[in-house]
Protein backbone atom coordinates (compact mmCIF):
# COMPACT_ATOMS: atom_id res chain seq x y z
CA UNK A 1 0.00 0.00 0.00
CA UNK A 2 1.27 3.26 -0.94
CA UNK A 3 2.08 5.57 1.84
CA UNK A 4 1.28 9.22 1.61
CA UNK A 5 3.28 12.51 2.49
CA UNK A 6 1.30 12.58 5.88
CA UNK A 7 2.07 9.24 6.91
CA UNK A 8 5.37 9.69 6.48
CA UNK A 9 6.05 12.78 8.40
CA UNK A 10 4.20 10.49 10.93
CA UNK A 11 7.06 8.00 11.04
CA UNK A 12 9.38 10.63 11.19
CA UNK A 13 8.08 12.48 14.01
CA UNK A 14 7.60 9.20 15.88
CA UNK A 15 11.00 8.18 15.37
CA UNK A 16 12.39 12.17 16.44
CA UNK A 17 10.57 11.85 19.56
CA UNK A 18 11.60 8.47 20.51
CA UNK A 19 15.31 9.44 19.68
CA UNK A 20 14.75 12.89 22.59
CA UNK A 21 12.47 10.59 25.00
CA UNK A 22 9.44 12.82 24.50
CA UNK A 23 6.06 12.58 22.86
CA UNK A 24 3.70 15.05 21.41
CA UNK A 25 2.86 17.49 23.38
CA UNK A 26 0.72 20.59 23.49
CA UNK A 27 2.08 24.40 25.45
CA UNK A 28 -0.29 23.81 28.47
CA UNK A 29 -2.70 21.64 30.56
CA UNK A 30 -6.27 22.07 30.44
CA UNK A 31 -8.61 22.19 33.16
CA UNK A 32 -11.72 20.85 32.07
CA UNK A 33 -14.74 21.44 34.64
CA UNK A 34 -16.42 18.40 36.05
CA UNK A 35 -19.43 20.13 34.87
CA UNK A 36 -19.06 19.40 31.21
CA UNK A 37 -20.13 15.95 32.32
CA UNK A 38 -23.15 16.25 35.39
CA UNK A 39 -24.60 19.30 34.02
CA UNK A 40 -28.29 18.03 32.62
CA UNK A 41 -28.64 21.22 30.69
CA UNK A 42 -25.25 20.85 28.78
CA UNK A 43 -26.23 17.51 28.14
CA UNK A 44 -29.03 18.49 26.58
CA UNK A 45 -27.53 20.66 24.54
CA UNK A 46 -24.99 18.34 23.53
CA UNK A 47 -27.74 15.96 22.10
CA UNK A 48 -29.59 19.15 20.61
CA UNK A 49 -26.76 19.95 18.72
CA UNK A 50 -24.00 17.41 18.38
CA UNK A 51 -26.75 14.55 17.67
CA UNK A 52 -28.64 16.32 15.50
CA UNK A 53 -26.98 18.26 13.57
CA UNK A 54 -24.02 16.36 12.53
CA UNK A 55 -23.39 13.55 10.87
CA UNK A 56 -23.38 9.99 12.30
CA UNK A 57 -22.51 6.60 11.12
CA UNK A 58 -25.17 4.30 11.10
CA UNK A 59 -23.96 1.46 9.02
CA UNK A 60 -21.59 -0.20 6.96
CA UNK A 61 -22.61 0.12 3.00
CA UNK A 62 -22.67 -4.03 3.00
CA UNK A 63 -25.95 -3.66 5.19
CA UNK A 64 -27.82 -1.76 2.70
CA UNK A 65 -26.14 -3.35 -0.25
CA UNK A 66 -29.76 -4.39 -2.56
CA UNK A 67 -33.05 -2.86 -3.80
CA UNK A 68 -34.98 -2.97 -0.51
CA UNK A 69 -32.20 -3.49 2.15
CA UNK A 70 -33.27 -1.19 4.91
CA UNK A 71 -31.66 -0.75 8.45
CA UNK A 72 -33.44 1.51 11.83
CA UNK A 73 -32.42 3.21 14.24
CA UNK A 74 -33.05 4.48 17.55
CA UNK A 75 -29.99 5.34 19.61
CA UNK A 76 -30.01 8.90 19.12
CA UNK A 77 -33.75 9.75 20.17
CA UNK A 78 -34.73 9.99 16.58
CA UNK A 79 -36.40 7.00 15.02
CA UNK A 80 -34.51 6.27 11.67
CA UNK A 81 -35.29 4.31 9.07
CA UNK A 82 -32.68 3.93 5.96
CA UNK A 83 -33.29 2.51 2.75
CA UNK A 84 -32.41 1.22 -0.17
CA UNK A 85 -35.00 1.91 -2.92
CA UNK A 86 -35.92 -0.07 -5.63
CA UNK A 87 -33.63 2.09 -8.56
CA UNK A 88 -30.85 1.56 -5.86
CA UNK A 89 -30.96 5.56 -4.78
CA UNK A 90 -30.17 6.34 -0.71
CA UNK A 91 -32.99 7.28 1.75
CA UNK A 92 -33.28 8.01 5.20
CA UNK A 93 -36.58 8.99 6.74
CA UNK A 94 -37.62 9.50 10.18
CA UNK A 95 -39.49 5.98 11.21
CA UNK A 96 -43.21 7.81 11.35
CA UNK A 97 -46.32 7.36 9.57
CA UNK A 98 -47.15 10.41 8.40
CA UNK A 99 -51.05 9.56 9.52
CA UNK A 100 -51.07 9.22 12.83
CA UNK A 101 -47.08 8.93 14.19
CA UNK A 102 -47.03 4.84 14.18
CA UNK A 103 -43.45 3.36 13.41
CA UNK A 104 -43.73 2.06 10.31
CA UNK A 105 -40.75 -0.44 10.21
CA UNK A 106 -40.02 -2.05 13.66
CA UNK A 107 -37.12 -5.05 12.60
CA UNK A 108 -33.83 -3.78 12.54
CA UNK A 109 -33.08 -4.86 9.50
CA UNK A 110 -34.14 -6.50 6.35
CA UNK A 111 -35.53 -6.42 3.11
CA UNK A 112 -38.93 -4.93 1.92
CA UNK A 113 -40.39 -3.91 -0.98
CA UNK A 114 -42.85 -0.97 0.97
CA UNK A 115 -43.37 -0.60 4.57
CA UNK A 116 -47.05 -0.88 6.17
CA UNK A 117 -47.59 0.89 8.84
CA UNK A 118 -49.18 -1.50 11.64
CA UNK A 119 -52.18 1.40 13.19
CA UNK A 120 -53.86 1.59 9.96
CA UNK A 121 -51.81 0.36 7.45
CA UNK A 122 -50.75 3.55 5.54
CA UNK A 123 -48.18 2.50 3.16
CA UNK A 124 -44.83 3.50 1.81
CA UNK A 125 -42.25 2.75 -0.95
CA UNK A 126 -38.91 2.07 -0.05
CA UNK A 127 -38.79 5.40 -1.59
CA UNK A 128 -40.84 7.42 1.19
CA UNK A 129 -43.27 8.09 -1.23
CA UNK A 130 -46.85 7.57 0.43
CA UNK A 131 -48.47 4.21 -1.84
CA UNK A 132 -51.72 3.60 -0.38
CA UNK A 133 -54.51 4.07 2.44
CA UNK A 134 -57.33 1.39 3.35
CA UNK A 135 -60.72 2.91 2.35
CA UNK A 136 -59.24 6.24 1.10
CA UNK A 137 -62.25 8.03 0.43
CA UNK A 138 -61.95 9.40 4.00
CA UNK A 139 -59.56 10.89 3.19
CA UNK A 140 -60.14 13.12 0.26
CA UNK A 141 -58.21 16.11 -0.33
CA UNK A 142 -55.45 14.36 1.31
CA UNK A 143 -52.31 15.48 -1.26
CA UNK A 144 -50.20 11.92 -1.29
CA UNK A 145 -47.30 13.79 -2.38
CA UNK A 146 -47.01 15.65 0.51
CA UNK A 147 -47.77 12.82 3.19
CA UNK A 148 -44.94 10.67 2.09
CA UNK A 149 -42.15 9.87 5.07
CA UNK A 150 -39.67 12.70 6.03
CA UNK A 151 -36.55 12.58 4.82
CA UNK A 152 -33.14 13.40 6.44
CA UNK A 153 -29.76 13.89 5.02
CA UNK A 154 -27.84 10.75 4.45
CA UNK A 155 -24.83 10.26 2.52
CA UNK A 156 -22.38 7.05 1.64
CA UNK A 157 -18.93 8.01 1.89
CA UNK A 158 -16.35 5.71 2.47
CA UNK A 159 -17.92 2.35 2.81
CA UNK A 160 -19.61 3.72 5.43
CA UNK A 161 -23.54 5.24 6.08
CA UNK A 162 -24.24 8.86 7.66
CA UNK A 163 -27.35 10.39 8.95
CA UNK A 164 -27.77 13.68 9.80
CA UNK A 165 -31.10 12.95 12.45
CA UNK A 166 -32.66 16.33 11.21
CA UNK A 167 -33.79 18.79 8.84
CA UNK A 168 -31.02 21.65 8.73
CA UNK A 169 -31.53 24.45 6.81
CA UNK A 170 -29.83 24.13 3.55
CA UNK A 171 -27.92 20.72 1.37
CA UNK A 172 -25.37 20.14 3.91
CA UNK A 173 -21.65 19.41 1.85
CA UNK A 174 -20.36 16.45 3.78
CA UNK A 175 -17.33 16.01 1.20
CA UNK A 176 -16.14 19.38 2.92
CA UNK A 177 -16.69 17.94 6.26
CA UNK A 178 -14.76 14.83 5.61
CA UNK A 179 -12.42 16.34 3.54
CA UNK A 180 -9.46 16.85 6.01
CA UNK A 181 -9.90 12.85 6.45
CA UNK A 182 -10.58 11.37 3.13
CA UNK A 183 -7.22 10.55 2.00
CA UNK A 184 -7.04 8.08 5.02
CA UNK A 185 -10.06 6.94 4.63
CA UNK A 186 -10.72 6.22 1.00
CA UNK A 187 -7.20 4.02 1.59
CA UNK A 188 -8.75 2.18 3.82
CA UNK A 189 -11.38 0.91 1.01
CA UNK A 190 -14.13 -0.33 3.42
CA UNK A 191 -16.66 -0.31 0.91
CA UNK A 192 -14.64 -3.62 0.09
CA UNK A 193 -14.55 -4.99 3.33
CA UNK A 194 -17.10 -6.85 5.28
CA UNK A 195 -18.68 -7.02 8.56
CA UNK A 196 -17.34 -10.07 10.71
CA UNK A 197 -19.19 -8.76 14.10
CA UNK A 198 -21.51 -6.08 14.83
CA UNK A 199 -22.75 -5.27 18.69
CA UNK A 200 -24.43 -2.75 20.49
CA UNK A 201 -23.46 -2.14 24.71
CA UNK A 202 -25.24 0.11 26.80
CA UNK A 203 -23.07 1.74 29.56
CA UNK A 204 -23.67 3.35 32.71
CA UNK A 205 -21.16 6.53 31.83
CA UNK A 206 -21.20 9.66 30.51
CA UNK A 207 -20.67 9.13 26.74
CA UNK A 208 -17.65 11.57 27.21
CA UNK A 209 -15.67 9.13 28.99
CA UNK A 210 -16.53 6.24 26.27
CA UNK A 211 -14.91 8.74 23.37
CA UNK A 212 -12.44 9.97 25.81
CA UNK A 213 -10.50 6.64 26.23
CA UNK A 214 -9.67 6.75 22.24
CA UNK A 215 -8.48 10.03 21.99
CA UNK A 216 -5.41 9.39 24.32
CA UNK A 217 -2.57 7.06 24.59
CA UNK A 218 -1.38 7.84 28.15
CA UNK A 219 -3.14 5.12 29.85
CA UNK A 220 -2.47 1.78 27.62
CA UNK A 221 0.18 0.76 30.02
CA UNK A 222 -2.12 1.01 33.02
CA UNK A 223 -5.46 0.10 32.13
CA UNK A 224 -4.18 -2.78 29.48
CA UNK A 225 -1.54 -3.88 31.39
CA UNK A 226 -2.04 -7.10 30.44
CA UNK A 227 -3.53 -6.79 27.55
CA UNK A 228 -2.73 -3.62 24.89
CA UNK A 229 0.30 -2.11 26.56
CA UNK A 230 2.84 -4.12 25.47
CA UNK A 231 1.88 -4.14 21.67
CA UNK A 232 2.15 -0.52 21.39
CA UNK A 233 4.75 1.92 22.48
CA UNK A 234 4.05 3.25 25.42
CA UNK A 235 2.56 6.92 25.47
CA UNK A 236 4.06 7.52 22.08
CA UNK A 237 1.98 9.10 19.74
CA UNK A 238 0.80 11.48 16.95
CA UNK A 239 -2.49 13.76 17.25
CA UNK A 240 -2.90 15.89 13.79
CA UNK A 241 -5.79 18.32 14.62
CA UNK A 242 -7.89 19.03 11.97
CA UNK A 243 -11.14 20.62 13.40
CA UNK A 244 -12.86 19.19 14.70
CA UNK A 245 -11.32 15.42 13.90
CA UNK A 246 -8.43 14.03 14.68
CA UNK A 247 -6.18 11.53 13.90
CA UNK A 248 -4.36 9.91 16.23
CA UNK A 249 -1.51 7.81 15.26
CA UNK A 250 -0.19 5.14 17.48
CA UNK A 251 3.12 3.17 16.85
CA UNK A 252 3.62 -0.13 17.35
CA UNK A 253 7.38 -1.10 18.64
CA UNK A 254 8.48 -2.18 15.26
CA UNK A 255 7.66 1.04 14.08
CA UNK A 256 11.09 2.21 15.27
CA UNK A 257 12.68 -0.60 13.21
CA UNK A 258 12.39 1.63 9.65
CA UNK A 259 14.75 4.03 11.22
CA UNK A 260 16.92 1.55 8.91
CA UNK A 261 14.73 1.21 6.48
CA UNK A 262 14.73 3.49 3.62
CA UNK A 263 11.77 6.28 3.58
CA UNK A 264 11.16 5.17 -0.37
CA UNK A 265 10.63 1.41 1.59
CA UNK A 266 8.70 2.89 4.26
CA UNK A 267 5.11 1.14 5.22
CA UNK A 268 3.16 2.88 7.24
CA UNK A 269 -0.09 0.48 8.27
CA UNK A 270 1.48 -2.36 9.34
CA UNK A 271 2.99 -0.04 11.75
CA UNK A 272 0.68 1.81 13.42
CA UNK A 273 -2.95 1.87 15.06
CA UNK A 274 -4.90 4.73 13.85
CA UNK A 275 -7.71 6.02 15.52
CA UNK A 276 -9.75 8.41 13.72
CA UNK A 277 -11.57 10.43 15.18
CA UNK A 278 -14.83 12.31 13.09
CA UNK A 279 -16.54 14.58 14.88
CA UNK A 280 -19.14 14.59 17.53
CA UNK A 281 -18.60 11.05 17.95
CA UNK A 282 -17.69 8.31 15.71
CA UNK A 283 -14.48 6.65 15.30
CA UNK A 284 -12.72 4.43 12.62
CA UNK A 285 -9.79 2.45 14.21
CA UNK A 286 -7.64 1.06 12.07
CA UNK A 287 -5.32 -1.11 12.91
CA UNK A 288 -2.61 -3.26 10.97
CA UNK A 289 -5.33 -5.45 8.57
CA UNK A 290 -9.07 -4.86 9.83
CA UNK A 291 -11.04 -1.74 11.10
CA UNK A 292 -13.12 -1.13 13.77
CA UNK A 293 -16.43 1.39 13.63
CA UNK A 294 -17.38 2.76 16.56
CA UNK A 295 -19.77 5.28 16.81
CA UNK A 296 -20.55 6.33 21.03
CA UNK A 297 -24.28 8.15 22.00
CA UNK A 298 -25.49 9.87 24.63
CA UNK A 299 -28.89 7.91 25.61
CA UNK A 300 -29.31 9.39 29.43
CA UNK A 301 -27.28 11.41 32.23
CA UNK A 302 -24.94 9.40 32.80
CA UNK A 303 -25.66 6.52 30.14
CA UNK A 304 -24.68 5.96 26.40
CA UNK A 305 -24.61 3.38 24.01
CA UNK A 306 -21.28 2.01 22.68
CA UNK A 307 -22.33 0.66 18.83
CA UNK A 308 -19.43 -1.35 16.70
CA UNK A 309 -18.77 -3.26 14.27
CA UNK A 310 -15.84 -5.39 13.07
CA UNK A 311 -14.90 -5.05 9.53
CA UNK A 312 -12.06 -7.13 7.48
CA UNK A 313 -10.95 -7.66 4.23
CA UNK A 314 -13.14 -10.67 3.39
CA UNK A 315 -15.21 -13.43 4.49
CA UNK A 316 -13.31 -16.23 6.31
CA UNK A 317 -12.37 -18.90 3.67
CA UNK A 318 -11.09 -21.34 6.26
CA UNK A 319 -11.21 -22.36 9.89
CA UNK A 320 -8.03 -21.18 10.45
CA UNK A 321 -9.10 -17.77 9.13
CA UNK A 322 -12.32 -18.00 11.40
CA UNK A 323 -10.03 -18.65 14.48
CA UNK A 324 -7.49 -15.78 13.57
CA UNK A 325 -10.33 -13.01 13.56
CA UNK A 326 -12.32 -14.33 16.18
CA UNK A 327 -9.33 -13.97 18.42
CA UNK A 328 -8.75 -10.22 16.94
CA UNK A 329 -12.06 -10.05 17.93
CA UNK A 330 -11.91 -11.42 21.40
CA UNK A 331 -8.86 -9.20 22.40
CA UNK A 332 -10.16 -6.31 21.40
CA UNK A 333 -13.50 -6.61 23.14
CA UNK A 334 -11.06 -7.61 26.59
CA UNK A 335 -9.73 -4.24 25.79
CA UNK A 336 -12.83 -2.17 25.31
CA UNK A 337 -14.53 -3.60 28.37
CA UNK A 338 -11.25 -2.95 30.37
CA UNK A 339 -11.97 0.74 29.39
CA UNK A 340 -15.61 0.70 30.15
CA UNK A 341 -15.15 -0.35 33.72
CA UNK A 342 -12.68 2.55 34.52
CA UNK A 343 -15.56 4.57 33.02
CA UNK A 344 -17.94 3.55 34.55
CA UNK A 345 -16.20 3.94 37.89
CA UNK A 346 -15.51 7.94 37.14
CA UNK A 347 -19.23 7.74 36.59
CA UNK A 348 -19.90 6.61 40.02
CA UNK A 349 -17.40 8.95 41.50
CA UNK A 350 -18.78 12.03 40.05
CA UNK A 351 -21.39 13.03 42.52
CA UNK A 352 -18.14 13.16 45.53
CA UNK A 353 -17.30 16.28 45.14
CA UNK A 354 -13.57 15.14 44.68
CA UNK A 355 -13.05 16.78 41.62
CA UNK A 356 -13.87 20.43 40.44
CA UNK A 357 -12.08 19.73 36.88
CA UNK A 358 -10.29 17.19 35.42
CA UNK A 359 -6.69 17.55 34.00
CA UNK A 360 -5.79 16.76 30.76
CA UNK A 361 -2.05 16.65 30.55
CA UNK A 362 -0.02 18.12 27.61
CA UNK A 363 0.09 14.84 25.88
CA UNK A 364 -3.07 14.06 26.00
CA UNK A 365 -3.95 16.33 22.81
CA UNK A 366 -7.00 14.51 21.47
CA UNK A 367 -8.58 15.37 24.84
CA UNK A 368 -8.04 19.16 24.41
CA UNK A 369 -8.97 18.62 20.69
CA UNK A 370 -11.84 17.13 21.30
CA UNK A 371 -13.27 19.60 24.36
CA UNK A 372 -12.22 22.78 21.96
CA UNK A 373 -14.52 21.37 19.12
CA UNK A 374 -17.33 20.08 21.48
CA UNK A 375 -17.15 23.75 22.81
CA UNK A 376 -17.08 25.29 19.62
CA UNK A 377 -20.29 23.47 18.07
CA UNK A 378 -22.11 24.31 21.10
CA UNK A 379 -21.37 27.96 21.01
CA UNK A 380 -22.58 27.89 17.01
CA UNK A 381 -18.77 28.58 16.06
CA UNK A 382 -18.51 25.14 14.58
CA UNK A 383 -20.87 23.56 12.23
CA UNK A 384 -21.31 21.01 8.95
CA UNK A 385 -20.79 23.16 5.88
CA UNK A 386 -23.81 23.69 3.15
CA UNK A 387 -23.73 23.69 -0.34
Amino acid sequence: MAISAEEREIIREILDLHERRTTHTLPEIMDNPVANYTDPTRLEREVEVLFREFPIVLAHVSELAEPGDFVTHDETGVPILVTRDQQGELHAFLNVCRHRGARVESEPCGRARAFTCPYHAWTYGTDGRLRGMPQPFGFEGVDRDDHGLVELPVFERFGLIWVVPSRPDGEIDIDSWLAPMAEQLEGLDLAQHVIFEKWSLDRNMSWRFAVEGFQESYHFCSAHRHTACSNYLDNQSVHLDYRPHVRHAVPLPRALELRDVPEDDWDYRSNFMTQNYLFPANFVQSMTDHVYVHTIIPTGPGRCVFQCMMLIPEQPGSEKAERYWRANHDVVRTVFDEDFRIGEGIQKGLASGANEHFVFGTYECGLHFGQKAIDDALAGDLTVPRL
